[in-house]
């Protein structure tokens, strides 16, 4: 089952906000908790404290907390791999290892007597993964986590993110990735741009970076790694992750029609199997509307990310909508009736022929500029 997860740092913030957010995270469907103890500074037993507090009252909501840990952390809090109560004691559902031991102790931390969770890092390109499976884990309790990074341009690539989740997918594990709040600025660190996993998400909208990954298909859970993302950014998260069907917002030409509209942003589309190079075809509308009447209207040369519709002048394929791939030239018979956003263009290439959506209109419109 896919979840989504919020960040808090208590180390770094106070009981009563951190609360409250986890409030609003769950009532929008949000079931996981991450939170870091990479380090203790200061009185220790007032920082576990104050980490069991928020972490127990996850618990009472109904979501759980996965606590990102260390070796040198085992150290200072006096812990054994060999044995993991103090975790459980917290109130974990388990434990996160930053830097990973040999492979052996990973596995037999799985095996715990204490029902923990196993997450281990998955962003670090070796084959670390192999290692820690060929000492028979318990893969039920075994998950696997990408890295957020905080500084710019630190995030991995698209390419590194691929190679790096498919070594995992093939022991079919548990898996999660980070996304980045436009308004958080709390992290584990004083210095944080965003914390993000891709580095390409650093400064996209949250619905855009969940939609990316919703079309990827490779990763089962998504974590806002900084706090506090806004209400609206947790229900776009949300609504983008769990929708029926992915959505796509436009920005409406001002001339589009009424006819027009109800097709952007009423139907459903499903993109042709028989895919081309210049566009994304969705057809269903041209056979429901084919009565309707389309006069040309902004027959404008097409650039990659108009939404067109077919007008009277396309014969039979009067009414089908098109999203264009890469520039075209307009013979007069397709109206550009939209955009979408340009940001959100890479998402066109990931968009699998066959693979219904929608549209929704965005909030920040351009219809003046049309």
């Amino acid at each position: 089952m896919k979840q989504l997860g919020v960040s808090i740092y208590p180390s770094r913030s106070n009981v009563e906000d951190d609360k409250s957010y986890l409030d609003l995270a769950r009532s929008l469907g949000f079931t996981r908790i991450f939170t870091s103890l990479l380090e203790i500074t200061g009185d220790t037993d007032e920082v576990v404290k104050k980490f069991k507090n928020v972490i127990e009252y996850g618990n009472s909501l109904g979501m759980e907390t996965i606590l990102d840990i260390n070796p040198e952390l085992f150290d200072q809090l006096g812990v054994s791999y060999d044995d993991l109560r103090f975790f459980k004691e917290l109130g974990a559902a388990g434990i996160r290892l930053d830097l990973g031991f040999t492979g052996a102790e990973e596995a037999k931390m799985t095996r715990n007597a204490h029902g923990l969770k196993i997450e281990v890092n998955m962003s670090s390109g070796t084959n670390y993964i192999d290692h820690v499976t060929s000492y028979q884990p318990n893969t039920e309790r075994l998950y696997a986590s990408h890295n957020f990074y905080p500084q710019k341009y630190s995030g991995i690539s698209q390419k590194h993110f691929e190679q790096t989740t498919k070594m995992f997918q093939k022991y079919n594990l548990k898996t999660a990735a980070f996304v980045t709040s436009q308004h958080g600025d709390i992290g584990p660190w004083p210095v944080q741009a965003g914390l993000c996993t891709l580095e390409q998400h650093r400064n996209l909208p949250i619905q855009m970076q969940a939609t990316h990954f919703r079309l990827m298909d490779m990763i089962d859970d998504l974590i806002i790694g900084n706090a506090y993302a806004t209400k609206r950014e947790l229900q776009q998260m949300s609504e983008a992750y769990f929708s029926t069907l992915p959505s796509f917002e436009v920005e409406l030409a001002k001339d589009v029609t009424d006819i027009e509209m109800k097709i952007v942003l009423e139907e459903e589309h499903q993109y042709r199997g028989d895919r081309s190079a210049y566009m994304i075809r969705s057809t269903s509308s041209r056979v429901k509307y084919k009565e309707g009447d389309f006069p040309p209207h902004d027959t404008v040369p097409v650039k990659r990310g108009d939404v067109i519709i077919c007008n009277n002048h396309f014969g039979q394929y009067k009414g089908e909508l098109q999203i264009a791939l890469q520039d075209m030239e307009n013979d007069g018979d397709r109206n550009v009736v939209g955009q979408l956003k340009e940001e959100s263009h890479f998402l066109l290439d990931y968009l699998q022929p066959w693979t219904a959506f929608i549209f929704k209109r965005s909030t920040f419109g351009i219809e003046n500029q049309w």
